[in-house]
């Protein structure tokens, strides 16, 4: 009989994935002294996610080792101190973002994400004319058209084509009909589009701050509107008379975008044409529109702030109720005009979200090896949901809140204990 020791490693299996929007939770990964492993259904972000060693972080202020009451003691005196702080990053889970939240209530601040500016591109479109949105789930189940509009979901989001768009069955058909990909702009990221589930993979190249030309071409095609020869935007009008008419034939269609990846002046104007796209299909067939994105936690700080302020992000509550101003409370522009006097910035998630370069007091609560210029007042090593304790996050379609697993990689503290901390200090 072979007796398994304490030190081996445990597998745990269905973990979900914090480290992009999609929370895939179909991982396996195993769990040991050395750390842990992704050994099934991995991909480059979750490897680099659950993988990398974040041992030896302590509290630091000013660049100087401290303890943990230390750190929470300076973070509180400059809280305290400051006539309008500002909570920025929001790298974190639903239980991190409430306490955000309740903090930035207690201590009149302003709360915005890091990657709100793309997020803005989806509320602006959602606020003034809605929309028809899809979720992950219905996608992979029923769609047999992809329209993939200028964003590169193969770098954001690496298992979105062998999730959702190549499933090998569905919970209608044991054998699903193949897919049909289009990429609509120039330089996509087509190589995870692969496997038995796909059928014609078609590319229209074009610039991407001119996508929305295309979109006008199709909208007036669909519509039945003469569509003049030539080229739109440098695509040719046959290629876009083909795609309005694979349009009009699909079963299911939806159009897919990323809004970090719409990175261009008035880009909500091609969430807008999408979106009215999708209505017009709709009068005669069935369409959808689908926005990932979600990474460093974003949709659940929009999600949360919206839940307890009534309002996505953006918000102040310097005068002691919230204020939403979506254009006065952008934390980056704060900083560039000299608004605010100290900073609570938050990454638990990846060492990529660092805090802006500022000269006013920064408190930085991040995952070890978070990118930071200079020093900041305080830095405060966390851990991260879903690999050092459990948690909840919100998934990229806003439909699903999923739980994340404590898988023991580390004991670095929780950003909502921290935050909870520091709010009953104040």
């Amino acid at each position: 009989m072979t007796t398994v020791s304490e030190t081996s490693p445990n597998v745990q299996t269905s973990v979900a994935c914090p480290f992009c929007g999609i929370l895939c939770d179909d991982l396996e990964i195993s769990t040991g002294p050395s750390g842990l492993k992704v050994t099934k259904n991995g991909c480059s972000k979750a490897v680099a996610g659950f993988e990398r060693q974040v041992s030896d972080a302590v509290p630091m202020i000013q660049g100087k080792p401290a303890t943990l009451p230390e750190a929470l003691r300076e973070a509180t005196r400059i809280l305290s101190a400051a006539r309008l702080p500002m909570y920025g990053g929001l790298g974190t889970d639903v239980d991190g973002i409430r306490a955000v939240m309740a903090l930035a209530d207690k201590s009149g601040g302003v709360v915005d994400h890091a990657l709100s500016e793309g997020q803005y591109r989806n509320f602006k479109v959602l606020q003034s004319q809605g929309w028809f949105m899809t979720t992950l789930t219905e996608a992979r189940n029923r769609a047999d058209l992809f329209v993939v509009v200028g964003s590169d979901l193969h770098q954001l989001h690496p298992r979105f084509f062998e999730r959702i768009v190549n499933p090998t069955v569905s919970m209608l058909s044991e054998t699903p009909a193949k897919r049909t990909v289009v990429f609509l702009g120039n330089g996509l990221d087509t190589s995870g589009v692969s496997g038995t589930g796909i059928g014609d993979v078609i590319t229209i190249p074009c610039a991407l701050e001119r996508v929305s030309e295309v979109l006008s071409a199709l909208k007036a095609e669909l519509k039945g509107a003469p569509l003049p020869g030539g080229e739109h935007a440098g695509v040719k009008a046959d290629t876009i008379t083909d795609l309005a008419n694979r349009c009009r034939k699909a079963a299911y269609g939806v159009m897919v975008w990323a809004p970090p990846s719409l990175a261009f002046p008035n880009a909500e104007l091609t969430v807008g044409l999408v979106s009215e796209l999708v209505k017009e299909i709709n009068v005669t067939s069935r369409f959808a529109c689908l926005s990932l994105g979600g990474n460093e936690g974003a949709v659940s700080a929009g999600a949360v702030c919206s839940w307890q302020s009534g309002y996505p992000l953006r918000v102040s509550f310097a005068s002691g109720k919230p204020d939403y101003d979506p254009l006065r409370y952008v934390i980056p522009k704060m900083l560039a005009t000299g608004e605010g006097d100290a900073l609570l910035w938050i990454s638990s998630f990846t060492p990529d979200l660092g805090p802006p370069a500022t000269t006013i007091p920064t408190i930085v609560l991040g995952t070890p090896g978070v990118k930071i210029t200079g020093t900041p007042a305080v830095f405060i090593p966390v851990g991260t949901p879903g690999a050092d304790h459990a948690g909840r996050i919100v998934r990229c379609d806003n439909v699903v809140t999923l739980p994340l697993r404590n898988l023991g990689r580390s004991t670095l503290p929780k950003v909502a204990d921290l935050l909870a901390a520091i709010e009953l200090a104040l």
